[in-house]
């Protein structure tokens, strides 16, 4: 990684492309303007997400026009989730802004974004599509279900998971792990952490080419995306409590059932219970192996959760303020575990 100046950037902007050489050029041109003079000192950081087209040439053509762009090219093409995360490794401002490089979000929307970051004191700012120009059967309609399950699940009560837009302090989105998909559920695995998210709506502009990456086919990976972010929210932290209730019932109804067998064996000695009760036989092993699986799962997920909180070196909360102390100094933001280690052994 690169340097950087002694003036640490306040704002950092970072923007994956993956062939996108018809719009580079006029989205830089649209942020420098809107940036330049009332956002500074800022810095531009766009990542190639190994384009095949001119996007390369051009991204290395104004970085070396503009000394406040870096390029990150990956080394294959990973996805707009890991684009996203390495931009977000390597962005050092305060506030760091996300968008798409299609041209399809309005730069003239990041003052809105950036003043309500400071009107409201949040963590998160969000931009909201509330007039949609994409196609209403293959895009708008799916994600009109999908936003309203992810709210409804991940208990985060905004209208837009999918947009890229998004306005971040800097410790709040260095806080979360990204990896899959999983940047449409920014806001879900930030609020788990105590992130404090406001939805703003933005302009929706027709792309300058009119096509999109993504079709319908990325709906099923989102619903299965869903149900991963429920388990991680509700279930990380104690597995067991997700596995063990079936267990305990298959292991429960299997027993009884194998008891109720295993006591008229006894008393009719002579019965042939495959031939008299075969098919009940069947289901009461299969039910009581289900719940010792199950449980067995459970048990084995508590262990692994165990040993990854045990030997991380960071805390598994945050602090949002320190007050008074041998120092009395007041802290705002989350102090890393060095940080907060050091003020309570008073060093």
């Amino acid at each position: 990684m690169r340097e950087h100046s002694k003036t640490p950037p306040r704002f950092s902007l970072v923007v994956p492309f993956h062939d996108e050489q018809q719009s580079v050029r006029e989205l830089h041109r649209q942020l420098s303007e809107i940036m330049t003079g009332r956002f500074e000192p800022v810095e531009f950081v766009y990542v190639d997400d190994q384009s095949s087209d001119a996007t390369p040439q051009i991204l290395a053509e104004i970085a070396e026009e503009d000394p406040r762009v870096a390029v990150l090219r990956l080394k294959r093409n990973y996805g707009q989730t890991t684009a996203l995360a390495a931009g977000f490794d390597y962005a050092s401002g305060d506030v760091i802004i996300s968008m798409d490089g299609d041209l399809q979000h309005d730069p003239a929307d990041i003052p809105t974004l950036l003043e309500t970051l400071d009107a409201t004191g949040c963590d998160i700012v969000s931009g909201w599509r509330q007039k949609r120009v994409d196609n209403f059967i293959l895009r708008r309609l799916p994600s009109r279900v999908a936003n309203w399950m992810m709210a409804k699940l991940s208990g985060v009560p905004i209208h837009d998971f999918g947009t890229t837009f998004k306005v971040y302090r800097r410790e709040t989105i260095k806080d979360v792990p990204l990896y899959g998909e999983m940047h449409r559920f920014i806001p879900a695995l930030a609020a788990w952490n105590g992130a404090k998210i406001v939805e703003v709506p933005i302009r929706n502009i027709v792309r300058p080419d009119g096509q999109s990456h993504y079709g319908i086919s990325r709906t099923l990976r989102v619903f299965f995306d869903i149900i991963t972010i429920r388990f991680l929210m509700r279930y990380m932290t104690r597995p067991l409590h997700f596995f063990g209730p079936p267990g305990l019932l298959g292991l429960f109804l299997g027993g009884g059932i194998m008891a109720f067998l295993l006591t008229e064996k006894l008393l009719w000695w002579r019965l042939d219970l495959f031939a008299e009760h075969g098919p009940l036989l069947v289901l009461g092993m299969m039910l009581t192996l289900f719940g010792v699986q199950l449980l067995a799962v459970g048990l084995v997920g508590e262990l692994l959760m165990r040993t990854h909180f045990e030997s991380r070196e960071s805390p598994i909360y945050r602090v949002e303020h320190v007050y008074g102390g041998p120092e009395a100094t007041h802290i705002s933001g989350y102090p890393n575990a060095k940080t907060l280690a050091s003020r309570q052994a008073g060093g």
